[in-house]
């Protein structure tokens, strides 16, 4: 048992270490390209690989929650739009840490629309965590900053995602799932770009922009993309197959770790002081949402 929760740690440090090299790959090809179509080609390779993993091994389902597989295709996209857009905007550790408050707004997601218990230690997660989130967006009461913003609406996002997974997981093949997220997060960035080469708006840079071709050095970046990303999703799958979820979610913070010695490598600057206890208090809230419920 003890040889099998080793090996569940093991990948899901692999895959956090994975997520933070996409992480690194997205914020380079930012400096050539709108975010917008970063998502684009973060999804079209994962459809793919899913078709051809779905061509090899046909889907085994019931099906019959249609809307709620659009719904958790939606939120995720969203939620991937304004993460890649902070990513090109802000420092890639406090992207991470922003997008890792899908923790916390899964735990009041699923006590509300799924009745799952939240006790005593996640209601304090919850609280820890929304401090946490006043540090990291160093908010003095005056207005916050559009990256602050996006970036608690792509945990609100995740978390509706993730949540919608819990119910959805009893009617679909994961990777149906996992189809439904990519494909609209496909359509949606040519969607968004074919608007955005007709309208621009500098308040809407998040959403819209414009397809421009990417540099032979790009591709590379693109591949690696693709490749970071698949490779991250199948080795979380693993570790969660290999040991407890609350394990695995307090492992899946590490992420953050790496996002932020990558990210100085690429030149960030260090967190100050509030953004490193705000990030710290995010992972401390993660650690009594996820763990057992009391």
């Amino acid at each position: 048992m003890e040889e099998q929760v080793n090996k569940g740690i093991k990948y899901m440090l692999f895959a956090s270490f994975l997520f933070a090299l996409m992480g690194a790959v997205a914020k380079e090809l930012s400096d050539s390209m709108s975010s917008v179509e970063v998502v684009f080609f973060r999804n079209v390779f994962g459809v793919f690989f899913i078709l051809i993993s779905i061509y090899n091994s046909p889907l085994k389902q019931i099906g019959g929650k249609f809307w709620l597989l659009v719904f958790r295709g939606v939120a995720g996209f969203v939620a991937l739009l304004f993460f890649f857009y902070n990513i090109s905007e802000i420092s890639l550790g406090e992207a991470m840490t922003f997008s890792k408050t899908s923790t916390i707004f899964t735990a009041i997601f699923a006590y509300i629309f799924l009745k799952e218990k939240l006790g005593f230690k996640g209601w304090l997660g919850v609280f820890v965590g929304f401090i946490g989130i006043v540090f990291i967006t160093e908010f003095d009461g005056s207005n916050l900053e559009k990256t602050d913003y996006l970036g608690i609406l792509s945990g609100v996002g995740a978390a509706l995602a993730y949540t919608s997974v819990r119910e959805l997981r009893t009617y679909y093949d994961s990777r149906a799932i996992v189809l439904s997220f990519m494909t609209i997060g496909t359509i949606g960035p040519m969607i968004l770009l074919i608007i955005g080469s007709f309208y621009s708006n500098p308040h809407l840079d998040f959403m819209l922009g414009t397809f421009t071709m990417p540099k032979n050095e790009d591709w590379i970046f693109i591949i690696l993309l693709g490749i970071f990303a698949t490779l991250a999703q199948i080795y979380m799958t693993k570790a969660y197959s290999f040991a407890k979820a609350g394990i695995i979610g307090t492992i899946s913070y590490s992420n953050i770790v790496f996002s932020i010695i990558l990210g100085l490598i690429l030149g960030d600057s260090f967190p100050s002081f509030l953004i490193v206890l705000g990030i710290l208090l995010i992972i401390f809230s993660g650690f009594l949402v996820s763990g057992k419920k009391e």
